[in-house]
């Protein structure tokens, strides 16, 4: 009996991981189903499966799954680490977004950024001794939405709009800095299909030069609905970054879920990751060039 159940374990694992490895290569996220099996499957977790077989397999074909681990894993390093050149940020303008778990605060991204950023963005922010932080920071800029998106300015912080769309997206239109800022936050109900969700925040982007649109957008880099992002905006971790882009989950890179898209007339100099177990979320921290708040 306990054969029989092992040879169906292991029969269920090769047909499984062999339908996530056609899916990621091919149809990624393009059916409401197929994204299912995308999102849960990233390479990192194809791989772990592929190599928990080795314990099931014959002797004579753990050689062909090492070579397909081997073959994954030069992909994913290809594919997710960014190396950029170091460049002096002395004078540049500095943005950070965070996920902050729900139950972090200003102070605790304070302390895990390790400086005080020209601008802040955090999602799902806890409101806990808000007005004792605004009272500590009193030459600076809060806003707390009811919608628990948390934004820091060292200047003044003007909303144009918060919106929950339809599609389960809370998009926070704001202005500082002479830039407009859109903040994210994409439910991670996987009941609702990633494609309607993704567009409707392109549909309430009223801007186009000196754009910012950053937060959790609880969908990896690689969706096929980034694909209008990818053509107008510049991926800040992508284009600017150091080690590995995916943000999630509680410092091993799983999934690239939080995002900085940058309109195309504004120079990134430098995106940093900073990984942090106060909360399952890596924040990542930004350094434009200057000009980006010169009218």
């Amino acid at each position: 009996m306990k054969v029989k159940l092992r040879h169906y374990l292991k029969k269920s694992l090769q047909v499984f991981l062999c339908v996530a490895i056609i899916i990621h290569f091919t149809i990624k996220d393009a059916f409401y189903i197929s994204g299912l099996v995308f999102y849960g499957t990233p390479l990192p977790m194809i791989m772990l499966g592929l190599l928990f077989l080795l314990l099931f397999i014959k002797a004579s074909a753990r050689k062909y799954y090492t070579v397909l681990v081997l073959l994954l894993t030069v992909i994913w390093v290809s594919r997710s680490y960014t190396y950029s050149p170091d460049v002096d940020t002395g004078n540049s303008l500095e943005i950070v977004l965070w996920n902050a778990y729900r139950i972090r605060n200003f102070e605790d991204a304070f302390l895990v950024s390790k400086s005080t950023p020209d601008v802040m963005v955090l999602i799902e922010c806890d409101e806990y001794d808000y007005q004792k932080i605004k009272e500590k920071h009193k030459n600076y800029h809060f806003e707390l939405t009811e919608k628990s998106v948390g934004i820091f300015s060292k200047t003044p912080i003007k909303i144009h709009s918060k919106v929950k769309t339809k599609d389960h997206v809370v998009v926070v239109h704001f202005s500082t800095k002479n830039t407009h800022f859109y903040a994210i936050d994409v439910s991670s109900d996987l009941r609702h299909f990633r494609k309607p969700m993704l567009e409707s925040i392109i549909s309430e982007v009223k801007t186009e030069d000196k754009t910012i649109i950053l937060g959790d957008f609880n969908t990896p880099f690689e969706s096929l609905y980034f694909k209008k992002f990818k053509k107008n905006y510049q991926h800040a971790f992508t284009e600017k970054g150091n080690g590995f882009r995916e943000t999630w989950f509680w410092n091993i890179p799983l999934l690239s879920l939080d995002h900085i898209w940058v309109s195309k007339d504004v120079e990134i100099l430098k995106t940093e990751k900073n990984t942090t177990w106060k909360s399952d979320h890596s924040m990542l921290k930004m350094y434009l060039k200057k000009e980006a708040e010169k009218k």
